[in-house]
C-alpha cells in the first residue's frame, strides 16, 4: 500500500516569488521533504467557479496578472497527462457536485508559480480545482470527498495566501514590515491552527482580527478549508512549516496528515 500523502496549505505569492530567494528556498526545501507524489491536485485562490471544473491537461498557463516583468508572461510549465486523475476526481464527486472538465483552461498563477519552484521539472501530472464556493462547510466537505485520493499518492494543496489586504498596503517591499491587521490575522490563525481549532478558523468574518483589511475578499483564504477538510482529522493541529512576511502578508503555510 502507498502511505498516504500530506495536504498542505500554501501561500503562492505572485510571479516574482520566483525570484525571491529566501521564500522560494523555503517551497523547495519543503517539497524535497515530501514523498514524491504520483499527482497533485491543486485549489487556487485564483478560479471561482461553480461547479467543480477542472483544468485540461496540455492546455496553456493562465498569466493572471499585470504590470510585471514580461519575462514572466513567456515561462511555461508543461506536466504529463493527468486525464486519469480528472476521471478519478469525478467518480469521487456525488450527484448534488458534479465535475466539469474544462476543455481549454490551464493552471493559473496561484498554480504554477509554486509549482515551478516546488517540481521544477515538471514530470508530475498537475490538475486544478476550481474554487466553487467560500463555505467553509462546504469546502470541508469537498476536502473529505477528495481524502482517498492521498492514498493514491495524490497530493492535495489549497493554494491561497493567509492575510490578502493588496489595497492596504502602503509599501511593496518585499521586505516591508507587516501591518498590524496583517499581522494580528496571522497570529489569531497560528493560535487557531495550533490547536485544531476548526470552528474558530471557520468563524473568520466575527472572530478575527484584522477584518476586512487581512480580507477585502476571502478567496485566498477558503482554500484553507479544502486541505483540512482532506486532513486524516481536521481538528488534529498540522506543522506550520512556513511563517513570515512577503510584502507585509503573511505566508504562513501547513501540512496536515
Amino acid at each position: 500500500m502507498n502511505a498516504r500523502m500530506p495536504a498542505l496549505y500554501i501561500g503562492h505569492g505572485a510571479p516574482p516569488l520566483l525570484d525571491d530567494p529566501t521564500w522560494s528556498g523555503q517551497l523547495a526545501a519543503w517539497a524535497a521533504d515530501l514523498p514524491r507524489p504520483k499527482a497533485i491536485l491543486i485549489v487556487s485562490a485564483h478560479w471561482e467557479s461553480a461547479p467543480v471544473s477542472l483544468t485540461a491537461s496540455g492546455a496553456p498557463l493562465v498569466y493572471d496578472f499585470g504590470g510585471f516583468d514580461p519575462k514572466y508572461y513567456r515561462m511555461t510549465y508543461a506536466t504529463p497527462d493527468a486525464t486519469a486523475l480528472a476521471q478519478r476526481i469525478a467518480g469521487l464527486m456525488p450527484p448534488s457536485e458534479p465535475v466539469h472538465q474544462h476543455a481549454s483552461r490551464g493552471l493559473d498563477h496561484g498554480a504554477w508559480v509554486p509549482l515551478k519552484i516546488m517540481y521544477p521539472a515538471g514530470d508530475v501530472p498537475v490538475l486544478q480545482m476550481s474554487l466553487p464556493t467560500h463555505d467553509p462547510v462546504r469546502l470541508m466537505k469537498l476536502g473529505e470527498r477528495l481524502r482517498p485520493l492521498r492514498d493514491e499518492g495524490v497530493l492535495i494543496i489549497g493554494s491561497g495566501f493567509l492575510t490578502h489586504g493588496l489595497p492596504y498596503l502602503t509599501s511593496w517591499r518585499l521586505d516591508a514590515e507587516a501591518p498590524g491587521w496583517s499581522s494580528d490575522f496571522d497570529a489569531w490563525a497560528a493560535d487557531a491552527l495550533a490547536h485544531g481549532d476548526v470552528d474558530e478558523l471557520a468563524n473568520y468574518r466575527a472572530n478575527a482580527p484584522g477584518m476586512p483589511y487581512a480580507h477585502p475578499t476571502v478567496e485566498h483564504y477558503t482554500p484553507l478549508f479544502v486541505t483540512l477538510g482532506a486532513a486524516t482529522d481536521p481538528e488534529e493541529p498540522g506543522i506550520q512549516v512556513i511563517d513570515g512576511f512577503w510584502l507585509g502578508l503573511s505566508k504562513r503555510s501547513l501540512q496536515v496528515a
